[in-house]
């Protein structure tokens, strides 16, 4: 029996979502008030001054929108990643699509001229590229810990490689990868939103689409094959299109880890192990995880601004760790 019917949880999870868009929007190392807004909105366009307006259209919705989008993506990932390898500790992170999102990020910052279209192409090729391997060098193994190792193993090499490539950096490029490999929504504004927006709602609607699929691997995978589920080719489907979610993602946001790990199973946990309400649920679930985490970001030490992948990691490593003890106890 879970703690809350299907229909309820969604609702909850929609409710704290709008809680910390909110919340989100108005605070921070500059104060919006809501009533001023609210008057914005229903006709009164003096009750923002210039200051507030411009913070408020070209700095907090935007961010607030990447925010959303991006966790959506993390907590949507997560929840495919973990039902397509079997294994509950699969992640983007884990098993190296945002390593090599990453490798390709910082290749492309560093060893070239840049440019938001380049660095998005070249993160979303090593990303697939990466996966695939790990995917590969996990199938060795016989045990269920197998892509868990390979992940561990590709991103120790990844990181190396991105730090022989940073030695090259010049010293703007060095502060700008120092904040950004630790996760920042500073990026964010309505450009990089209209050209990141479309691709990743693309990439997320064909995801939920294989619901099915991912409900007839949790069987296994021989009664998925007699169910009539090509999963080789499906498979490889579903890696290139979690890449093409998360590869742009990073390339904009940097590394953010934990949520496509943590927000899964809390949401199997109130909901039950249905992909159908499971996969919409992991997205909202991880918009609400970000959008909270880059408020605490940026109001903990305001006017200071916390890199967010600090605040996702200090919930998300102990999660992690219980979810080691928990198995281990079973």
């Amino acid at each position: 029996m879970f703690l809350l019917s299907r229909t309820s949880g969604l609702i909850v999870l929609l409710s704290l979502l709008i809680f910390a868009s909110v919340g989100a929007t108005l605070n921070g190392a500059f104060q919006i008030d809501f009533r001023a807004i609210f008057d914005f909105f229903t006709g009164k366009p003096q009750a923002l001054d210039d200051i507030s307006r411009n913070v408020l259209f070209g700095i907090r919705i935007p961010r607030v929108l990447l925010g959303i989008i991006a966790g959506a993506a993390l907590g949507l990932t997560g929840a495919v990643m973990q039902a397509l390898f079997r294994n509950p500790l699969a992640e983007p992170g884990l098993v190296g699509l945002s390593a090599g999102a990453s490798l390709g990020a910082v290749a492309a910052i560093v060893l070239s001229t840049g440019g938001f279209l380049l660095i998005s192409m070249s993160a979303f090729i090593c990303s697939v590229l990466t996966t695939y391997i790990t995917y590969l060098l996990g199938r060795l193994s016989n045990s269920a810990s197998g892509l868990l190792l390979a992940g561990i193993a590709i991103n120790a090499i990844i990181f190396s490689i991105v730090g022989l490539i940073i030695i090259n950096a010049n010293d703007a490029q060095l502060r700008d990868l120092t904040f950004w490999n630790m996760g920042s929504l500073a990026s964010a504004n309505w450009q990089v939103l209209g050209f990141l927006s479309p691709i990743m709602f693309f990439g997320m609607i064909l995801l939920l689409r294989n619901w099915r699929m991912l409900n007839a691997l949790l069987l296994g995978e021989r009664e998925a094959h007699h169910l009539g589920f090509a999963l080789k080719p499906l498979r490889r489907q579903l890696i290139i299109l979690v890449a093409m979610v998360v590869g742009p993602m990073v390339a904009v946001t940097g590394g953010i880890g934990f949520v496509g790990l943590v927000m899964p199973h809390l949401v199997r946990m109130l909901l039950g192990a249905d992909h159908r309400w499971v996969l919409p649920a992991s997205a909202i679930s991880g918009a609400f995880a970000l959008t909270l985490a880059d408020w605490l970001a940026r109001t903990l030490i305001s006017p200071a601004e916390l890199p967010i992948g600090l605040i996702t990691s200090l919930v998300g490593a102990p999660f992690f760790v219980w979810l080691l003890y928990r198995g281990r106890t079973r």
